[in-house]
């Protein structure tokens, strides 16, 4: 429980962060976020985004993957926060966060930009956590320079589908994303929470309740869906592995066994050529394992943070 000044201060900080962001085009109530009194918007170059920071310690920067946003961490957020000051954020087209003005979000610039918010904010971190695609910004960053002193990837799409898919995959995001109808349609069929269960059982993940809820809205809001089919339409990890295998920051690949989106071996191939890295499997996890098990991921995250041992 909390006093009444604190609670009372608590209820007028997300009021004031909920309307900071409806100003920038969030319809649905954003006084339900996740985290939402640790929100706010940050200008970086020619790019807005929003951010948030939560708990006190060394700076650990989390990445979100394709079509999610910083609610993802949210599970997470309690087990971390109390030996790292979190720093959260939407990729460009995702959540809060604006599209690109007049760039094409491919890998290397996506994490150019974030070099560039992390500039801005003023946060040297000493672990970056990667989620799916956020794992690929990831290690361009640490390929880049961008990079903390150790990092850790989830279920990381770090390699590009294999024969005809290579090709028509992109070539599929494009042709929707060029179609002014496609992100309205798909934020039509989202306002059945059976389809948007349905989209994330086909990961191989069992998201909670509160986190399908953060879904269903994201996926209502054209805005975000464009910015996802952006994202897909733009992914090319061409000489991601030629950087992987100059790496040398400790790097841990967490994959789960049940993954549908991104197969396990993906993860373990990339161990393979990263000169130090650690390759962990989960049984039973599914590609969002850090929204199932968010204790187990946890526990991995710290031992490879050298912060301590897994439970």
């Amino acid at each position: 429980m909390c006093s009444d000044a604190p609670c009372s201060d608590e209820k007028a900080a997300g009021a004031s962060v909920s309307a900071a962001l409806s100003r920038h085009g969030w319809t649905p109530d954003a006084r339900r976020w996740p985290n939402r009194h640790a929100s706010r918007m940050v200008e970086a170059g020619d790019q807005r985004w929003h951010v948030q920071t939560v708990g006190e310690g060394p700076s650990a920067l989390l990445l979100h993957g394709a079509g999610a946003s910083t609610h993802s961490w949210a599970p997470l957020t309690p087990y971390l926060a109390e030996e790292f000051q979190l720093t959260a954020i939407d990729l460009p087209g995702h959540g809060f966060t604006q599209n690109l003005r007049n760039r094409l979000p491919t890998l290397p610039y996506v994490a150019g930009a974030v070099a560039g918010l992390i500039k801005t904010l003023g946060i040297d971190p000493v672990l970056i956590v990667g989620h799916s695609a956020g794992a690929a910004v990831m290690l361009k960053l640490m390929a880049t320079g961008a990079a903390p002193a150790r990092a850790v990837s989830i279920n990381g799409a770090l390699k590009p589908f294999d024969g005809p898919a290579g090709h028509l995959f992109p070539l599929f995001a494009k042709m929707l994303m060029l179609n002014p109808f496609t992100s309205h349609f798909f934020a039509w069929r989202a306002q059945s929470r059976a389809r948007v269960e349905a989209l994330i059982g086909q990961t191989g993940s069992t998201a909670p309740p509160e986190q399908i809820d953060c879904y269903e809205q994201l996926l209502q809001r054209p805005q975000h869906v464009s910015g996802t089919l952006a994202m897909m339409a733009n992914w090319d990890l061409t000489g991601l592995a030629a950087d992987m295998r100059r790496m040398t920051a400790p790097v841990t690949f967490i994959a789960g066994e049940k993954d549908a989106a991104v197969p396990p071996s993906v993860s373990r191939e990339a161990a393979a050529i990263t000169p130090g890295a650690r390759y962990t499997l989960l049984p039973g996890l599914g590609h969002l394992a850090h929204e199932e098990d968010p204790a187990q991921i946890a526990a991995l995250i710290r031992a490879a943070s050298g912060a301590g041992a897994p439970d």
